[in-house]
């Protein structure tokens, strides 16, 4: 039986020593900035891009990954004799899904052995499934039964955030639900989510602080006492918030495994500088 390959792309924010563990190929998306085309989280990293962003006077834009690149990714791991599982940010924020279903329906051969999910995610929201897909691989399991988990696995993720300005998400066209929020933007620290794929508008507070408090506890309150629980945190440049906001939710909801990673510029430039996000999933062993 032929092993089965996950693919992903540079929002997963897995950390780099389980993208190695579990043999992840990761595919990054691009930002443009200047007139220079870099690629997410290869060309340009996390650091270097918030430190520039902060003097910028233009806002890069961000692409894609193409169809072609995404088919010779494909071709390659099935020339390895692998079945190919690809899982890949929100079809609803970004069209590398399409993209992936168009590699997919191109192929010459080899079309039923790979499939593509939409995991109606991005950040670590989507790297939690990914991770469960990418350990049942490992184990031996079908590709099948690896997209039927890692299905399963988005219905029982949850992903929140706190950012510091709706400016970045309005200028970049990802705010969603999110602009319910923009007329009192200037005075509140809004506390956001995905739901469907999209950005959906939760609560409004006046201080991060407390902010963060209380995505902590809506996060309670949705894991409703399920277990096991993993939590991962993830940050734009504001890396001893989003350790602290984890170490503060890891010790409500007890946690049998936790991480924390910065975001990549192709997120970091949509969110803006200071935003903190926690993922959560539930029931999964």
């Amino acid at each position: 039986m032929s092993k089965v390959a996950i693919i992903t792309d540079s929002t997963a924010y897995l950390p780099d020593e389980l993208v190695r563990q579990y043999n992840i190929t990761v595919l990054p998306l691009s930002i443009i900035w200047e007139g220079v085309s870099y690629r997410d989280g290869v060309d340009i990293q996390p650091e270097e891009f918030y430190r520039r962003l902060q003097d910028c006077k233009e806002l890069p834009t961000t692409s894609q990954i193409t169809a072609p690149a995404m088919q010779q990714a494909f071709s390659t791991l099935l020339d390895q004799g692998n079945e190919v599982l690809g899982i890949f940010l929100s079809a609803k924020l970004s069209g590398t899904f399409d993209s992936a279903v168009q590699a997919r329906n191109s192929l010459t051969s080899g079309q039923e052995k790979v499939a593509v999910v939409d995991s109606r995610f991005t950040t670590v929201a989507m790297g939690l499934p990914v991770l469960m897909a990418a350990r049942a691989a490992q184990a031996g399991e079908s590709l099948a039964a690896c997209k039927q988990l890692v299905e399963r696995a988005s219905d029982q993720t949850g992903v929140l955030f706190v950012v510091e300005t709706l400016e970045f998400m309005r200028r970049g066209g990802r705010i969603g639900g999110a602009a319910a929020f923009l007329g009192t933007a200037l005075n509140i620290k809004p506390v956001l989510g995905m739901r469907d794929g999209q950005i959906e508008a939760l609560e409004k507070v006046r201080k991060k602080s407390a902010a963060v408090a209380r995505l902590i506890e809506i996060v309670k309150d949705r894991i409703g006492g399920r277990s096991p629980v993993r939590l991962a945190a993830s940050h734009a440049y504001a890396e001893a918030e989003a350790a602290a906001m984890l170490g503060m939710a890891s010790a409500e909801l007890n946690p049998i495994e936790t991480f924390c990673r910065p975001l990549s510029p192709v997120i970091g430039s949509h969110v803006g500088p200071g935003t903190v996000a926690l993922a959560y999933m539930t029931g999964m062993p």
